[in-house]
């Protein structure tokens, strides 16, 4: 079968990073990223156009120069729960993270949306990125990249050991006999490691597709090496071509170094196409958007993001970058540490460094419906993904990416007409794991 491109959706509501301003848009609903309305029209769109899943984003710390969206949204899992009854095939992806719930917990949620859902449950393991989310758990200050990543890594192992906990077939319910359980098919977990003590067992069995779907976000070094070693899809940060190949030829490797195979872990690249009629009308369009959504004063404030919220309001902005390297090393480290090491290298002031970082950037799927099915294509041939993860101003940018780019996508071969089955896995092309309790009694 010729390789294919995976779709997924990622809703913003009324304007994540970036889209400060989306909630003026008349044809976006003021209360959209806490309306369920708008998120089951969103995936129904999506899942009439056979993408493979819907994406929700989600952090757990706020202040009021935060994007709108992150302001007033519903959390993951109930929202995805909603959307489930009003879906069939398509793919529900929530972010969890590992840092601030415990692994019995999070294995419960998304088993019982896997179940709920029939198998099409995913779960975007983060480690949270906002240092100011520490408070809102009692602890003084987030934990360090080390901590968080190996916690991250055993909470996971740990997930997963208990989505185990019941065999296939632990259920006969046979009145004849007054069996309804198979006790030789429950098993506790009992694990105690560095971060977590858990004894287990779940009290839920296996869904359709064995185990929700494992994703992961991350570009630094332990961020790649947790992908490696759990995800089976991955959303990556957008940016030129060479860096996307870049990552994704690192993301494979380390995978098959682990004697995984890499075709088993999905690299969706972060996309949002700008379409319109010609070329130059795109571009036009792109550049609107960009310039009524980065006024200084709100690039200034979400600057202080990959520096665990710092308020950069409080420097001269015509001064030398200010020393913030310790801000940054228990936030966002990768792109805080990039920042500080530019501006020291290259003197520039916070004014410079700021409009530096957020200069206008078009997205290279920008143009008409041939140029962006064609940059699509190009990019897909050149091994810089596996899939996209889009995002889309409005319900009306969705419908035209669908009636004008998809169609093109699917004359060229690229992407899937039908489902091809009725899990998440399944329609990523994605094994089921095998309960570590068969296998291990099938090597004896």
């Amino acid at each position: 079968m010729t390789r294919q491109i995976r779709l997924a959706l990622r809703a913003y509501g009324v304007g994540g990073p970036g889209q400060h301003s989306l909630w003026k848009d008349p044809r976006v609903p003021k209360n959209a990223s806490i309306d369920i309305d708008w998120y089951i029209a969103q995936a129904k769109a999506a899942e009439h156009a056979k993408f493979d899943a819907l994406f929700i984003v989600d952090s757990q710390f706020i202040d009021a120069t935060y994007p709108p969206h992150y302001l007033n949204r519903l959390e993951p899992l109930t929202l995805l729960s909603a959307v489930a009854v009003h879906t069939r095939h398509i793919g529900l992806v929530g972010t969890l993270s590992s840092t601030y719930n415990s692994p019995f917990n999070v294995a419960r949620r998304f088993a019982s949306l896997d179940h709920i859902s029939r198998g099409r449950a995913g779960w975007n393991v983060v480690t949270s990125f906002d240092t100011g989310t520490s408070r809102n758990y009692g602890l003084d200050e987030h934990l360090d990249y080390a901590t968080r990543y190996g916690r991250a890594l055993e909470h996971v192992t740990v997930v997963r050991g208990l989505w185990d906990s019941y065999e296939d077939g632990a259920f006969p319910a046979d009145v004849e006999r007054d069996v309804f359980l198979d006790p030789a098919k429950l098993h506790p977990l009992d694990h105690v490691g560095e971060h977590f003590k858990v004894a287990g067992p779940l009290n839920l069995s296996r869904s359709p597709q064995g185990q929700p779907v494992i994703f992961q976000a991350g570009v630094s070094e332990e961020g790649r090496n947790l992908a490696a070693h759990v995800a089976e899809g991955i959303y990556a940060p957008n940016g030129p071509l060479e860096s996307a190949r870049e990552y994704y030829a690192d993301i494979k490797r380390r995978t098959a170094a682990l004697g995984r195979d890499p075709d088993h872990i999905l690299v969706f690249l972060g996309a949002q196409p700008v379409v319109a009629g010609t070329d130059a009308e795109a571009h036009r369009l792109s550049r609107e958007i960009f310039d009524a959504d980065n006024d200084f004063p709100r690039k200034l404030a979400a600057f202080g993001r990959a520096f665990g919220a710092y308020d950069f309001s409080r420097h001269d902005l015509d001064a030398p970058f200010p020393d913030v390297a310790g801000h940054a090393e228990r936030g966002g480290r990768t792109r805080g540490g990039e920042i500080v090491r530019r501006a020291r290298e290259e003197g520039l002031t916070l004014r410079e460094t700021v409009l530096a970082f957020t200069e206008y950037r078009p997205s290279p799927f920008t143009g008409d419906p041939r140029t962006v099915a064609g940059t699509i294509e190009d990019w897909f041939a050149a091994g810089a993904f596996d899939g996209l993860n889009l995002g889309f101003r409005t319900h009306e940018d969705l419908d035209r990416f669908v009636g004008d780019v998809v169609p093109l996508l699917r004359a060229r071969g690229l992407f899937r007409t039908e489902y091809e089955a009725d899990t998440l896995r399944g329609n990523l092309g994605l094994p089921v794991p095998a309960n570590r309790w068969t296998a291990a009694e099938a090597l004896r």
